[in-house]
Protein backbone atom coordinates (compact mmCIF):
# COMPACT_ATOMS: atom_id res chain seq x y z
CA UNK A 1 0.00 0.00 0.00
CA UNK A 2 1.55 3.27 -1.13
CA UNK A 3 1.21 6.66 0.44
CA UNK A 4 0.88 10.06 -1.24
CA UNK A 5 1.54 13.10 0.99
CA UNK A 6 -0.75 16.10 0.57
CA UNK A 7 -1.24 19.53 2.08
CA UNK A 8 -4.48 21.26 3.02
CA UNK A 9 -4.54 25.05 2.77
CA UNK A 10 -7.14 27.81 2.96
CA UNK A 11 -6.82 30.20 0.02
CA UNK A 12 -7.66 33.91 -0.19
CA UNK A 13 -7.53 34.35 3.56
CA UNK A 14 -5.10 35.07 6.40
CA UNK A 15 -7.22 33.00 8.80
CA UNK A 16 -7.52 29.23 9.13
CA UNK A 17 -10.98 27.79 8.42
CA UNK A 18 -11.95 30.74 6.24
CA UNK A 19 -11.34 31.29 2.53
CA UNK A 20 -11.54 28.38 0.10
CA UNK A 21 -10.10 25.05 1.22
CA UNK A 22 -7.76 23.20 -1.14
CA UNK A 23 -5.87 19.90 -1.06
CA UNK A 24 -2.53 19.82 -2.91
CA UNK A 25 -0.57 16.68 -3.80
CA UNK A 26 2.90 18.16 -4.48
CA UNK A 27 4.23 14.93 -6.07
CA UNK A 28 1.48 13.13 -7.94
CA UNK A 29 3.59 11.50 -10.67
CA UNK A 30 2.45 7.99 -9.70
CA UNK A 31 -1.27 8.73 -9.51
CA UNK A 32 -3.44 7.75 -12.50
CA UNK A 33 -6.01 10.13 -13.96
CA UNK A 34 -8.99 8.07 -12.79
CA UNK A 35 -7.55 7.90 -9.28
CA UNK A 36 -7.06 11.68 -9.21
CA UNK A 37 -10.75 12.13 -9.86
CA UNK A 38 -11.67 9.59 -7.18
CA UNK A 39 -9.41 11.35 -4.66
CA UNK A 40 -11.04 14.70 -5.43
CA UNK A 41 -14.46 13.13 -4.89
CA UNK A 42 -13.24 11.52 -1.65
CA UNK A 43 -11.94 14.81 -0.23
CA UNK A 44 -15.04 16.65 -1.52
CA UNK A 45 -13.49 20.12 -1.57
CA UNK A 46 -14.18 22.70 -4.27
CA UNK A 47 -10.94 21.53 -5.90
CA UNK A 48 -7.96 19.25 -5.35
CA UNK A 49 -4.71 19.68 -7.28
CA UNK A 50 -2.04 17.22 -8.39
CA UNK A 51 1.46 18.41 -9.30
CA UNK A 52 3.29 16.49 -12.03
CA UNK A 53 6.26 17.31 -14.33
CA UNK A 54 5.54 20.09 -16.85
CA UNK A 55 4.75 19.40 -20.51
CA UNK A 56 5.43 22.97 -21.66
CA UNK A 57 8.87 24.53 -21.89
CA UNK A 58 9.57 27.25 -19.33
CA UNK A 59 7.00 26.00 -16.81
CA UNK A 60 7.99 25.05 -13.27
CA UNK A 61 5.36 22.31 -12.88
CA UNK A 62 2.15 20.99 -14.35
CA UNK A 63 -0.96 21.39 -12.20
CA UNK A 64 -4.00 19.16 -12.68
CA UNK A 65 -7.16 20.60 -11.10
CA UNK A 66 -10.19 18.47 -10.17
CA UNK A 67 -13.56 19.31 -8.64
CA UNK A 68 -15.46 16.37 -7.08
CA UNK A 69 -16.96 15.62 -10.51
CA UNK A 70 -14.58 16.80 -13.27
CA UNK A 71 -11.16 18.08 -14.29
CA UNK A 72 -10.92 21.84 -14.85
CA UNK A 73 -9.08 23.77 -17.55
CA UNK A 74 -8.17 26.47 -15.03
CA UNK A 75 -9.15 27.61 -11.56
CA UNK A 76 -7.83 30.48 -9.49
CA UNK A 77 -7.82 29.34 -5.87
CA UNK A 78 -6.14 26.02 -6.80
CA UNK A 79 -3.50 27.91 -8.78
CA UNK A 80 -2.76 30.34 -5.92
CA UNK A 81 -2.85 27.59 -3.28
CA UNK A 82 -0.63 25.23 -5.28
CA UNK A 83 1.89 28.02 -5.90
CA UNK A 84 2.03 28.60 -2.13
CA UNK A 85 2.63 24.91 -1.41
CA UNK A 86 5.39 24.73 -4.03
CA UNK A 87 7.05 27.72 -2.37
CA UNK A 88 6.55 26.32 1.11
CA UNK A 89 7.91 22.89 0.14
CA UNK A 90 11.06 24.45 -1.33
CA UNK A 91 10.15 23.36 -4.87
CA UNK A 92 10.57 26.91 -6.21
CA UNK A 93 14.20 28.12 -6.43
CA UNK A 94 14.94 30.35 -3.45
CA UNK A 95 14.40 34.06 -4.06
CA UNK A 96 12.47 33.47 -7.28
CA UNK A 97 9.46 35.78 -7.35
CA UNK A 98 8.11 34.88 -10.78
CA UNK A 99 7.42 31.49 -12.34
CA UNK A 100 4.93 29.81 -14.65
CA UNK A 101 2.61 26.88 -14.00
CA UNK A 102 1.52 24.52 -16.76
CA UNK A 103 -2.28 24.07 -16.66
CA UNK A 104 -4.88 22.68 -19.07
CA UNK A 105 -5.76 26.23 -20.15
CA UNK A 106 -2.08 26.95 -20.95
CA UNK A 107 0.83 28.60 -19.12
CA UNK A 108 -0.28 30.64 -16.09
CA UNK A 109 2.13 33.32 -14.83
CA UNK A 110 2.67 33.56 -11.06
CA UNK A 111 4.08 36.54 -9.17
CA UNK A 112 5.05 36.48 -5.49
CA UNK A 113 4.73 39.73 -3.59
CA UNK A 114 7.24 39.29 -0.75
CA UNK A 115 6.46 40.10 2.86
CA UNK A 116 6.07 38.51 6.24
CA UNK A 117 3.27 36.59 4.57
CA UNK A 118 3.66 36.51 0.78
CA UNK A 119 0.74 37.54 -1.37
CA UNK A 120 0.59 35.41 -4.51
CA UNK A 121 -0.75 36.70 -7.81
CA UNK A 122 -1.77 34.98 -11.03
CA UNK A 123 -2.29 36.60 -14.41
CA UNK A 124 -5.77 35.88 -15.71
CA UNK A 125 -5.79 33.91 -18.99
CA UNK A 126 -7.36 35.58 -22.05
CA UNK A 127 -10.95 36.64 -21.43
CA UNK A 128 -13.77 35.89 -23.88
CA UNK A 129 -17.26 37.38 -24.01
CA UNK A 130 -20.39 35.35 -24.66
CA UNK A 131 -24.14 35.76 -24.81
CA UNK A 132 -26.20 38.16 -22.72
CA UNK A 133 -29.09 36.84 -20.63
CA UNK A 134 -32.51 38.19 -19.72
CA UNK A 135 -32.48 40.01 -16.35
CA UNK A 136 -35.88 38.69 -15.37
CA UNK A 137 -34.94 35.08 -16.13
CA UNK A 138 -31.72 35.41 -14.14
CA UNK A 139 -33.56 36.95 -11.21
CA UNK A 140 -36.17 34.18 -11.23
CA UNK A 141 -33.53 31.44 -11.40
CA UNK A 142 -31.81 33.02 -8.38
CA UNK A 143 -35.02 33.39 -6.37
CA UNK A 144 -34.93 37.20 -6.72
CA UNK A 145 -37.11 39.91 -8.24
CA UNK A 146 -35.99 41.76 -11.36
CA UNK A 147 -35.85 44.90 -9.18
CA UNK A 148 -33.09 43.27 -7.10
CA UNK A 149 -30.75 43.49 -10.10
CA UNK A 150 -28.98 46.46 -11.65
CA UNK A 151 -30.20 47.60 -15.04
CA UNK A 152 -27.32 45.82 -16.77
CA UNK A 153 -27.76 42.67 -18.85
CA UNK A 154 -26.15 39.61 -17.25
CA UNK A 155 -23.52 38.16 -19.56
CA UNK A 156 -21.44 35.01 -20.02
CA UNK A 157 -17.74 35.82 -19.61
CA UNK A 158 -14.90 33.30 -19.42
CA UNK A 159 -11.19 33.00 -18.68
CA UNK A 160 -11.28 29.23 -19.05
CA UNK A 161 -14.43 28.64 -16.99
CA UNK A 162 -17.63 30.29 -18.28
CA UNK A 163 -19.65 32.29 -15.75
CA UNK A 164 -22.87 34.26 -16.08
CA UNK A 165 -22.23 37.59 -14.31
CA UNK A 166 -25.36 38.95 -12.63
CA UNK A 167 -25.02 42.44 -11.07
CA UNK A 168 -27.28 43.01 -8.05
CA UNK A 169 -28.35 46.26 -6.40
CA UNK A 170 -26.99 45.58 -2.91
CA UNK A 171 -25.48 43.04 -0.53
CA UNK A 172 -28.89 41.98 0.74
CA UNK A 173 -29.92 40.86 -2.75
CA UNK A 174 -26.63 38.96 -3.17
CA UNK A 175 -27.17 37.22 0.18
CA UNK A 176 -30.75 36.23 -0.71
CA UNK A 177 -29.73 34.65 -4.03
CA UNK A 178 -29.62 30.88 -4.45
CA UNK A 179 -29.22 28.64 -7.49
CA UNK A 180 -29.74 24.91 -7.91
CA UNK A 181 -29.43 22.65 -10.96
CA UNK A 182 -33.07 23.16 -11.94
CA UNK A 183 -32.66 26.95 -11.92
CA UNK A 184 -29.43 26.75 -13.89
CA UNK A 185 -31.01 24.57 -16.56
CA UNK A 186 -33.71 27.18 -17.18
CA UNK A 187 -30.97 29.70 -18.00
CA UNK A 188 -28.89 27.35 -20.16
CA UNK A 189 -31.83 26.51 -22.45
CA UNK A 190 -30.25 23.32 -23.75
CA UNK A 191 -26.59 24.41 -23.76
CA UNK A 192 -24.32 21.49 -22.92
CA UNK A 193 -21.23 23.34 -21.65
CA UNK A 194 -20.94 23.46 -17.86
CA UNK A 195 -21.36 27.03 -16.62
CA UNK A 196 -21.46 28.81 -13.26
CA UNK A 197 -23.43 31.83 -12.07
CA UNK A 198 -21.59 34.71 -10.38
CA UNK A 199 -23.74 37.22 -8.48
CA UNK A 200 -22.19 40.45 -7.20
CA UNK A 201 -22.84 44.03 -6.20
CA UNK A 202 -20.38 46.95 -6.46
CA UNK A 203 -18.96 48.24 -3.15
CA UNK A 204 -16.61 51.12 -2.26
CA UNK A 205 -13.82 48.50 -1.96
CA UNK A 206 -14.70 46.68 -5.19
CA UNK A 207 -17.36 43.97 -5.08
CA UNK A 208 -19.33 41.70 -2.78
CA UNK A 209 -19.80 38.35 -4.50
CA UNK A 210 -21.15 34.82 -4.50
CA UNK A 211 -20.65 32.02 -7.04
CA UNK A 212 -22.81 28.95 -7.67
CA UNK A 213 -21.46 25.91 -9.55
CA UNK A 214 -23.93 23.02 -9.17
CA UNK A 215 -22.79 21.38 -12.43
CA UNK A 216 -19.29 21.07 -10.97
CA UNK A 217 -20.56 19.41 -7.81
CA UNK A 218 -20.07 22.66 -5.87
CA UNK A 219 -23.29 24.21 -4.56
CA UNK A 220 -21.48 27.45 -3.67
CA UNK A 221 -17.80 28.30 -4.05
CA UNK A 222 -16.24 30.39 -1.24
CA UNK A 223 -13.64 32.04 -3.51
CA UNK A 224 -13.33 31.88 -7.29
CA UNK A 225 -10.07 33.28 -8.63
CA UNK A 226 -10.80 32.23 -12.21
CA UNK A 227 -14.02 34.27 -12.10
CA UNK A 228 -12.50 37.40 -10.53
CA UNK A 229 -10.47 38.54 -13.55
CA UNK A 230 -13.57 38.38 -15.78
CA UNK A 231 -15.52 40.09 -12.96
CA UNK A 232 -13.08 43.00 -13.16
CA UNK A 233 -13.44 43.11 -16.95
CA UNK A 234 -17.25 43.09 -16.70
CA UNK A 235 -17.20 45.84 -14.07
CA UNK A 236 -14.85 47.99 -16.17
CA UNK A 237 -17.04 47.51 -19.27
CA UNK A 238 -20.07 48.83 -17.34
CA UNK A 239 -18.20 51.60 -15.46
CA UNK A 240 -18.68 49.89 -12.09
CA UNK A 241 -14.97 50.20 -11.27
CA UNK A 242 -12.06 52.23 -12.62
CA UNK A 243 -10.16 50.76 -15.54
CA UNK A 244 -7.07 52.92 -14.98
CA UNK A 245 -3.73 51.12 -14.92
CA UNK A 246 -2.56 50.52 -11.37
CA UNK A 247 -6.08 50.36 -9.95
CA UNK A 248 -6.38 47.82 -7.16
CA UNK A 249 -9.57 46.64 -5.48
CA UNK A 250 -10.89 43.46 -3.94
CA UNK A 251 -13.84 41.12 -4.18
CA UNK A 252 -15.25 39.79 -0.91
CA UNK A 253 -16.72 36.35 -1.48
CA UNK A 254 -17.94 33.45 0.66
CA UNK A 255 -19.08 35.61 3.58
CA UNK A 256 -22.70 34.42 3.47
CA UNK A 257 -21.57 30.78 3.79
CA UNK A 258 -19.17 31.50 6.67
CA UNK A 259 -15.97 31.27 4.58
CA UNK A 260 -15.06 34.93 4.07
CA UNK A 261 -12.50 35.33 1.29
CA UNK A 262 -10.66 38.38 -0.03
CA UNK A 263 -9.54 38.28 -3.67
CA UNK A 264 -7.35 41.20 -4.73
CA UNK A 265 -7.37 42.57 -8.27
CA UNK A 266 -4.56 44.52 -9.95
CA UNK A 267 -5.43 46.19 -13.28
CA UNK A 268 -2.37 46.54 -15.53
CA UNK A 269 -2.67 48.89 -18.50
CA UNK A 270 -5.72 50.92 -19.41
CA UNK A 271 -8.84 48.75 -19.11
CA UNK A 272 -6.57 45.83 -18.21
CA UNK A 273 -4.84 45.84 -21.60
CA UNK A 274 -1.58 44.57 -20.03
CA UNK A 275 -3.35 41.96 -17.94
CA UNK A 276 -5.61 41.53 -14.94
CA UNK A 277 -3.88 39.95 -11.96
CA UNK A 278 -5.76 38.23 -9.15
CA UNK A 279 -4.00 37.65 -5.85
CA UNK A 280 -4.39 36.68 -2.25
CA UNK A 281 -2.97 35.13 0.88
CA UNK A 282 -2.82 31.43 1.74
CA UNK A 283 -3.05 29.84 5.19
CA UNK A 284 -1.77 26.28 5.75
CA UNK A 285 -4.07 24.15 7.92
CA UNK A 286 -3.12 20.45 7.68
CA UNK A 287 -0.81 17.78 6.29
CA UNK A 288 -1.69 14.18 5.55
CA UNK A 289 -0.99 11.05 3.54
CA UNK A 290 -3.45 9.38 1.19
CA UNK A 291 -3.16 5.60 1.48
CA UNK A 292 -3.87 3.89 -1.83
Amino acid sequence: MGGHPYRAVDVFTRHALEGNALAVFPDASGIEDETMQKIAKELNLSETTFVVPPTREGCLARVRIFTPTREMLFAGHPTIGTAFVLLDEGLVPKGRERFVLDEQVGPVAIRVEPGERPRIWLTTPPISWGACFDRGACAQALGLDAGDLLDIAPQLVSAGNPNIYVPARDKDAVDRAWLDLAGLRTLKDGQTEAICVFVFTPTPEGAYSRMFAPEHGVAEDPATGSATGPLAAFMMRHSLVSGVSGTRFFSEQGTKMGRRSILYVDIRGEQGSDGIDVGGYVTPVAEGTMKL
